[in-house]
């Protein structure tokens, strides 16, 4: 458990190289807003800072959800959003858990998904005893621009289990996610809501994977090495070619 929380703690930190930190939240607003990482001189986000997020985009569909939940004490009377991964690895489905992340999953569809802000960026980070990261940086290690801050809803209830989805944040401010996400390779209880510290709030899960777990493993095998201000980085980059609504 220690070693995965100074993992934690070190790589959420270094989602973004130094040179490229940031500040500027918008209310409601579409980008240019905040990185996820904070100067030393950037003040916590607080609730006037965030932005305004209407009710949640919720895709409806015909039929039932056919998949079996890993979260069987969800109940809903419409199937959940989910949306397709497509990497140079595979496909991913994800089922999104608006009932108990309706700020998150809102703010990964209409800023995110819907934009196509995720075309053409790469997963960043790989550890296969740990997660993989991605949501905020070109083939070339380029920050793209993100959203502003949402609200940190991790005290939800979901636990980071292997397969689950969750936003990536500053340590250091519990509101400070936007675009970056990482999908748990293994159970990762330490990154889970336990206080109300910015060390203990923990990382918000907001999704878990339906289809396509094989690919996640396959990412989290491929050769990485260390670059400048990017830790375990794919050799051969691993492009998320588009992510869109499947409903």
């Amino acid at each position: 458990m220690l070693r995965s929380f100074l993992s934690a703690w070190l790589v959420l930190i270094l989602l973004l190289p130094l040179s490229l930190l940031s500040l500027g939240c918008g209310r409601g607003e579409a980008p240019p807003a905040a990185s996820i990482a904070a100067t030393e001189s950037a003040v916590n986000p607080t609730s006037e800072d965030l932005p305004a997020v209407a009710e949640p985009v919720l895709v409806r569909a015909d039929g039932p959800s056919t998949v079996t939940p890993a979260f069987p004490e969800i109940g809903r009377q419409r199937p959940d959003p989910e949306v397709i991964l497509q990497t140079s690895q595979g496909a991913i489905r994800i089922r999104l858990l608006p009932d108990q992340a309706p700020l998150t999953v809102d703010n990964f569809l209409r800023n995110y998904v819907d934009r196509g802000f995720y075309d053409q960026t790469i997963v960043h980070f790989v550890d296969p005893d740990f997660i993989i990261a991605a949501g905020g940086f070109s083939p070339d290690l380029e920050a793209a621009v993100p959203s502003a801050y949402i609200a940190n809803e991790a005290a939800n209830g979901l636990k980071n289990l292997r397969g689950t989805v969750a936003m990536a944040r500053d340590p250091e401010h519990i509101h400070s996610a936007n675009s970056q996400f990482f999908i748990n390779v293994v159970d990762n209880p330490s990154l889970d809501h336990q206080g109300e510290e910015p060390s203990e709030y923990g990382y918000c899960v907001f999704g878990e994977v339906v289809e396509g777990m094989d690919v996640v493993d396959r990412i989290a095998a491929v050769p990485v090495d260390d670059q400048v201000h990017f830790p375990s980085t794919p050799v051969e980059p691993v492009l998320i070619e588009a992510v869109r609504r499947a409903r």
